[in-house]
């Protein structure tokens, strides 16, 4: 029996372990999902709470994931950005329709370092880079052409050299309290589960749930 195999069938067992580690789980499921969706295996819907509590959502890529949570970037001055900077807790939901799988997310949210926002900035394709710089994510757009203009500004103006992460540009990671499991089951009698925990200190204990 392989490691994913066993780790599904110790997820969805009657009787749990509580020693089973959530992270592990996802860093598996997410594996497989990579070879079996045809795009964007890594994509997520990210709901966040405006000023007046009502809940908004979009889709963004996972860009990252270490000890503590799951990392994504984004422009602070955003809609997102404002509204995560005010209400500092987010929900991640990743749904892979081939192999009939999703897992809910839930929990605070934290800037990484300048460090770790440095260098995965560094990392991506220069078109990126400038666009970061050159769009105002969110903001009403008058013409097509304020962009393009903009765009060929910047391009101008880091001719030759490295383009540096703008300081309104940064990554986030969603420390969870709260990891769903959920798989496609028979007449629909799905397989779920849920970690819990109080804090990031906190062990994590499951539970399974009525379909």
């Amino acid at each position: 029996m392989n490691k994913s195999t066993d780790l599904t069938d110790q997820l969805f067992d009657d009787k749990i372990n509580d020693q089973l580690d959530p992270f592990d789980v996802f860093t598996q499921w997410l594996l497989e999902a990579r070879e079996s969706e045809v795009n964007d295996a890594n994509a997520m819907t990210l709901s966040t709470l405006d000023e007046t509590g009502m809940p908004d959502s979009r889709i963004m890529l996972l860009n990252g994931q270490d000890e503590r949570g799951f990392i994504f970037y984004t422009n602070s001055n955003s809609v997102k950005g404002v509204q995560l900077e005010a209400n500092p807790k987010a929900a991640l939901l990743f749904h892979w329709k081939t192999s009939r799988r999703a897992v809910r997310i839930r929990g605070d949210v934290v800037k990484v370092s300048a460090q770790i926002a440095d260098a995965y900035f560094a990392s991506r394709p220069r078109g990126s880079q400038l666009g970061a710089h050159a769009s105002f994510q969110s903001q009403p757009l008058q013409a097509r052409d304020d962009l393009t203009g903009r765009i060929e500004h910047i391009t101008a103006k880091y001719e030759g050299q490295d383009v540096p992460r703008p300081d309104h540009w940064n990554g986030y990671r969603v420390e969870p309290i709260r990891i769903e499991f959920w798989q496609d089951g028979k007449y629909r009698l799905h397989n779920r589960v849920a970690f819990a925990r109080d804090d990031l200190e906190s062990p994590w204990s499951a539970q399974v749930l009525n379909p």
